[in-house]
């Protein structure tokens, strides 16, 4: 099934307001949870164009539990995050949203990408409240994320686990 967006004009709180509702209607009926961030991701990108919009997803394995990258648009990007290492980590360890104006001053930032001067990292739940991973957009600007930004990706961040659980 093809599906579109439209894409609104204006600020980013009207695109946000705009975006919603339409990845309700995305998200209807799906269940499979990669499906679902992964048609999130697109969304996100392709309303605001940013650098990096991704998911990294709580996987137990060898060395202990990590972030394991999921479904992403953009660059190339880290496969593994250790708990409270780079923004990801430290957003699960702290377990709030990150709004990070500046990520070269962030202490143990992980690089992924030099094109990234930004990142909003909002952590997810299951229905227990435990943490699953974690939404980590990337932006090439200094400052680009605020509290509007955090407000409307939290939402969307429970939205996209809703019935993909």
């Amino acid at each position: 099934m093809a599906e579109t967006l439209h894409i609104a004009q204006g600020s980013k709180e009207e695109k946000y307001r705009e975006l919603l509702p339409q990845l309700v209607a995305l998200l209807a009926g799906e269940t499979d949870l990669t499906a679902r961030l992964a048609n999130t991701c697109a969304a996100l990108k392709a309303t605001f164009d940013w650098l990096w919009v991704g998911f990294y997803l709580l996987r137990d394995g060898m060395d202990g539990e990590a972030l394991v990258l999921g479904p992403f648009q953009g660059p190339v990007a880290c496969f593994r995050i250790a708990y409270g290492r780079g923004v990801c980590g430290a957003a699960w360890a702290r377990n709030e949203t990150l709004l990070v104006p500046d990520v070269d001053a962030f202490p143990g930032h992980i690089a992924c990408s030099s094109l990234s001067h930004s990142e909003v990292v909002v952590p997810m739940h299951d229905a227990t409240g435990a943490a699953i991973g974690v939404l980590d957009v990337d932006s090439v600007k200094l400052g680009d994320f605020d509290e509007v930004d955090q407000a409307w990706l939290e939402k969307i961040a429970a939205l996209v686990i809703e019935d993909g659980r």
